[in-house]
Parts: structure tokens; C-alpha cells; sequence
């Protein structure tokens, strides 16, 4: 299985991502995880190719924006894909980008938010209003619906 984290810039995808593999890892579940931010050009279609050839016995988690559908779509054509949408208001993207030590360019979070294409999302949440340990709880109780 497939799980894509994505949202804004700031909204806590590889934060969110990171407790997942953690998580899942301390359950002895095999887990591959992939960052869009490791690909400095052609970032969805490398990705693609990387979560692909991931072993089929892992789940695989796929951090990154996802902002435009084409991208999604590419994703969904994987397979058993779920995605699971995090979002935050601009106010908390932009502040969490600016403690970020590799914080991108303000305008680049507004220009994301802005054209943020939400996907079909298969679960929602609001790290502004949820904590990461209830956000983690949350997909990993979803997962596992997913997986039965």
C-alpha cells in the first residue's frame, strides 16, 4: 500500500510522515519512506519511480505537496494508493516554514496555499488543531482500516 501525506508548505507533512514510519517501525511493520524534497527536478514523476520500485511487502509513505492533480493522479495510477490530506491555516504554514531550517521563500508558501488542488482525500486533518500524536494515531488507525 501507498500513502501519500500531502498538503501546504508548513503544514507538517514530513513531521507527520516521519511519526508514521517511527510508529510503524516499533510495530515491526516494513515501511519505506520517500520526501519529494529529495528530487531537485522532475520531483512527482522521480518520486513515482522510487515509491514503484519500492518491495511490495512495505507500506509506502510519500511525503510531499501533491498541489496540482496531474501530480495526484500520476500517484493514483500506482495502485493501492490512499491519500492522506494535512492541512493548517496560512497563518501557522507560514510560521512553521519560517522555524524551518531550510524554510522556502515566503511567497512560495502563499503561491502553494493559494493553488493548493485539494485531492480526493481518503482522511483529512487539521494539524493546527490536532497535536502530532493524535495526527500519527489517526493515520495509523486509518492505515490499518485500509489494510483489512
Amino acid at each position: 500500500m501507498i500513502v501519500v501525506i500531502c498538503g501546504p508548505p508548513g503544514a507538517g507533512k514530513t513531521t507527520v510522515a516521519t511519526g508514521v514510519r517511527r510508529r510503524l517501525e516499533e510495530r515491526d511493520r516494513p515501511v519505506r519512506l520517500f520526501h519529494s524534497d529529495d528530487f531537485s527536478s522532475r520531483t512527482y514523476e522521480r518520486l513515482a519511480e522510487r515509491v514503484d520500485e519500492a518491495p511490495a511487502d512495505a507500506i509506502t509513505l510519500a511525503d510531499g505537496t501533491f498541489y496540482r492533480r496531474e501530480w495526484q493522479r500520476g500517484f493514483r495510477a500506482l495502485g493501492d494508493v490512499r491519500f492522506v490530506l494535512v492541512t493548517a491555516s496560512l497563518e501557522t504554514c507560514l510560521e512553521r516554514n519560517r522555524e524551518r531550517a531550510d524554510a522556502i521563500d515566503e511567497q512560495g508558501v502563499h503561491v502553494v496555499f493559494r493553488e493548493f488542488e485539494e485531492p480526493d482525500a481518503d482522511l483529512e486533518i487539521d494539524t493546527g488543531r490536532c497535536g502530532l500524536d493524535e495526527t500519527v494515531d489517526r493515520v495509523i488507525a486509518a492505515l490499518e482500516s485500509w489494510l483489512h
